[in-house]
């Protein structure tokens, strides 16, 4: 019981974990912008081409 107590005291005081959440949180941020940018490139390329599509005779 002893050493179960020395584990989770050290698992708690280690910076790893915090260290670990950090670089997720940042990992899903950066991927939220990334997919917010292209799906707001695609639409408007799509726009772009629809405009082109429309002024041919």
């Amino acid at each position: 019981m002893k050493s179960l107590a020395q584990k989770l005291h050290r698992f708690l005081v280690s910076e790893d974990g915090p260290t670990a959440v950090e670089y997720a949180v940042m990992l899903a941020l950066i991927v939220i912008v990334c997919l917010t940018a292209i799906t707001e490139l695609g639409n408007g390329a799509s726009n772009t081409f629809n405009n082109v599509t429309n002024q041919l005779p």
